[in-house]
């Protein structure tokens, strides 16, 4: 194997980028020792895909550390056990239960553990259900048919070979 022919290869990229498979890394890896060339290759690739990744960063707004910081510090101003609440109002309740104000998380309420849909979407998925019995069903069908034809199709083979053959 020349040297060159391997650098070209990809294995470099790969490695770099973190795609090659555990046998490639172990080879690089012992070839990088053995040969100065694959080292001073793969140091530059390594800086050309710096390089490039700066060109591309996204430089953020200006402003933007200190909206996170002031995001941080409203949310530590704000006492752990107001935070916590978990509000389940029954439905006896509901008419006096009000929402406090400058909440920061949404009540979610819910009279039932099961998910209402609309009845024409039971008989969409219904057809759905069915379609797929029926295609599977056709599936299973032509495969062994298929097999079948193809278990014919060597036995005429094979008669075709003896004729032949005589």
């Amino acid at each position: 194997m020349e040297i060159n022919e391997y650098i070209e290869s990809g294995v470099l990229e790969a490695y770099v980028l973190g795609s090659a498979s555990e046998a490639e890394v172990r080879e690089l890896l012992y070839l990088k020792g053995k040969f100065p060339q694959i080292q001073e290759a793969l140091s530059e690739l390594e800086c050309d895909m710096e390089n490039v990744a700066q060109h591309l960063a996204i430089i953020p707004p200006s402003d933007i550390w200190m909206k996170i910081e002031a995001g941080i510090k409203e949310v530590m101003d704000k006492s752990d056990a107001d935070a916590l609440i978990v509000r389940n109002p029954s439905k006896e309740n509901r008419s006096h239960y009000k929402r406090p104000k400058n909440n920061l998380f949404i009540d979610v309420e819910s009279t039932s553990s099961h998910m209402q849909i609309h009845k024409i979407w039971r008989w969409v998925f219904g057809a759905v259900f069915l379609l797929g019995k029926i295609f599977l069903a056709c599936a299973i069908y032509f495969y062994f048919e298929n097999r079948s034809l193809q278990k014919e199709m060597e036995q005429l083979e094979i008669k075709f070979i003896q004729q032949k053959a005589r």
